[in-house]
């Protein structure tokens, strides 16, 4: 069944192509990628094929695209924003910010967290809803005993916000407690990169700006917040 619809979809496609030649470029990138789907439906997910039409999607739809943003890259680098972020596969600043090459440092890790030294304009820390990083440490017992797991370890550089939230918002669900968290958390690394002689130093020389940010992709929001956490209007999609 799998391999009718490959069959036809082919046929449509190379008709396509044959009937509007200025739609070559886009519609072989098409064929290529329903193939590797059809494949992939037919015979299991394949990891190496995933990755070579990955790429190849890259190479044709984009590098090639734009040779003079690649040159230019391939010279060197000055990047407006650091960007750290969680590393949860659900929330990729680049693709929710649209940021192209070339624009942002990048720096991901669970649950976006900057611990207690590339001169940028400004550094974003963003959050998100549903994190997992965040539900962890707010699971940690209140006494403070953790297990020797790493990712328990790592969370709780942001012990600090937890138990902010704890004691302010005592009467709110878990799950309600853990959102307000991942806020929280966001201010807690935004402190914590304060500790660095440069950035408190860029700061007060106004040469460096700070700000804090959420990413809810369950009701698609984004709200941005500088570092005194003044919350911008909420940019909603």
């Amino acid at each position: 069944m799998a391999t009718d619809k490959y069959d036809q979809a082919i046929a449509e496609l190379s008709k396509l192509l044959s009937e509007k030649a200025e739609l070559q470029g886009v519609a072989a990138a098409k064929v290529k990628q329903l193939t590797a789907e059809l494949q992939s439906a037919a015979q299991g997910f394949d990891p190496v094929g995933r990755v070579k039409t990955g790429f190849a999607h890259f190479r044709t739809e984009k590098y090639e695209k734009n040779p003079d943003l690649y040159g230019q890259l391939a010279k060197g680098q000055s990047p407006k924003f650091m960007v750290f972020a969680c590393s949860d596969s659900r929330v990729c600043p680049s693709h929710v910010l649209d940021f192209q090459p070339g624009e942002a440092f990048m720096v991901r890790n669970i649950a976006n967290m900057v611990p207690p030294y590339d001169k940028v304009e400004n550094i974003v820390v963003i959050g998100h809803s549903c994190c997992g990083g965040i539900k962890g440490l707010m699971s940690i017992p209140d006494d403070g005993a953790t297990s020797s797991d790493f990712i328990e370890h790592w969370v709780n550089i942001c012990a600090p916000a937890k138990s902010k939230i704890k004691t302010e918002h005592s009467s709110l669900s878990f799950e309600e407690q853990c959102h307000n968290c991942e806020k929280e958390a966001v201010n807690v690394s935004l402190g914590n990169l304060l500790t660095y002689p440069f950035v408190r130093e860029a700061v007060v020389k106004k040469t460096l700006v700070l700000k804090g940010a959420h990413y809810d992709f369950v009701k698609g929001s984004f709200e941005l917040w500088d570092l005194d956490f003044k919350i911008f209007p909420c940019l909603t999609v």
